[in-house]
């Protein structure tokens, strides 16, 4: 992986650890997996943030920090990746999550579209939460998955085609 790439676009941990608005956590923000790049910690972060992506709710970069601190996902990949729905996303986003759930619970499809209002949440929402909210976690559960298995896979991939990289060069220099 392009570690030393990516730390330098990553906020310092000891900064984070210390900053004034985030002392109630106290040692949770010291856990070494929340800050390093390993093949275990990316893959849950992948899990963790893509997840939260497809969830309707507000403050998913919160909710994926406290799931991300409670299963030791790399922190800041966790709450990047929540920017997967950021506002031009949503409303494709949620549409498809929204067919998912017709499909699953045999509705028919009503006509909408999204609005960021509250005048919208309070009168749509309440005719379509149901298979917006199944659909959502279902994409959530399917496409978190994916990202989880992706990222393993990648990071395997990535390891054993530099060890060949290697091998290969210490058999040319060998010879």
């Amino acid at each position: 992986m392009p570690k030393k790439a990516l730390k330098k676009y990553f906020p310092n941990p000891q900064t984070v650890q210390d900053h004034p608005s985030l002392q109630f956590l106290g040692p949770l923000l010291h856990e070494p997996n929340l800050w390093h790049l390993n093949r275990r910690s990316v893959s849950r972060a992948f899990f963790v943030g893509i997840f939260f992506a497809f969830m309707p709710m507000p403050f998913q970069m919160v909710a994926a920090a406290f799931v991300g601190v409670y299963i030791h996902s790399n922190l800041p990949i966790s709450i990047g990746l929540v920017w997967i729905s950021n506002p031009l996303t949503i409303p494709p986003i949620f549409y498809f999550t929204y067919k998912v759930g017709t499909v699953i619970l045999d509705l028919p499809t009503r006509p909408f579209e999204i609005e960021l209002s509250v005048d919208w949440a309070m009168t749509e929402l309440g005719a379509i939460w149901e298979p917006l909210l199944l659909g959502s976690l279902i994409c959530a559960l399917i496409f978190g998955l994916m990202g989880y298995i992706g990222m393993r896979l990648f990071w395997r991939w990535h390891v054993v085609h530099n060890w060949n990289k290697r091998k290969l060069k210490r058999s040319q220099r060998a010879t």
